[in-house]
């Protein structure tokens, strides 16, 4: 018997939860099924003072730079609102020709940057339990929640990833002390740009669906 599909917001055609058309919400709408006194509960965390002033500066730069600015301009004038002059940039070593471009940018723009390479602390991947078989694409391993400590430590204020490896980058959100930004999604064959495959999802990268 196959499993049934739990609908979500994954699966919407309508977003009427947008607020610009008013077209009804699907069955599986979970605006439509939360319930108001639980929707407040959990919209007191924005009372936090950081946190509401990172929710009204971004969607000020989402109003004057929609369809205007770069990603670069995006976080530059975001840093600018916040009142942040110290960035940190956590890279994959493999961006590090990207990464001083940026770092060029933004100190010619009057921040303050400090750079976090993946494989800072040069640590060998074997001696964290990883199979051998993977020292073939480098012995040492990616390293982000170093990268995290020593950004924390250096004392950056909001930090933008350059291309972690899937994964890494999970565990540099989780561990990062001041707010994260993306810059560059890694995607080798797509020449940084995943989205391509979702555009390209029945023609060229139809193979990409199995079966549902």
């Amino acid at each position: 018997m196959e499993k049934p599909i739990e609908r979500s917001c994954a699966d919407c055609a309508v977003t009427s939860c947008n607020g610009h058309e008013d077209r009804g919400y699907p069955p599986f709408c979970p605006t439509a099924a939360l319930d108001p006194e639980r929707r407040n509960a959990l919209m007191a965390d924005y009372e936090e003072p950081e946190t509401l002033q990172i929710m009204q500066t971004a969607a000020l730069v989402e109003l004057e730079g929609y369809c205007k600015w770069t990603r670069v301009q995006e976080i530059m004038e975001f840093a600018r609102r916040m009142g942040y002059t110290h960035l940190g940039i956590a890279t994959c070593v493999g961006l590090i020709r990207e990464s001083r471009i940026l770092a060029e940018i933004l100190r010619s723009n009057g921040f303050t940057v400090t750079g976090m390479g993946c494989k800072v602390g040069a640590v060998p991947k074997v001696s964290m339990g990883i199979d051998p078989a993977c020292e073939a694409i480098g012995p040492n391993l990616c390293n982000p929640i170093l990268q995290a400590a020593l950004l924390a430590e250096g004392g950056t204020e909001l930090n933008i990833v350059m291309g972690l490896c899937v994964g890494h980058d999970s565990l540099f959100y989780r561990h990062s002390k001041a707010p994260v930004t993306t810059l560059v999604t890694k995607d080798r064959v797509l020449g940084h740009n995943p989205a391509a495959a979702l555009y390209t999802a029945n023609s060229y990268y139809s193979g990409l669906k199995g079966e549902i």
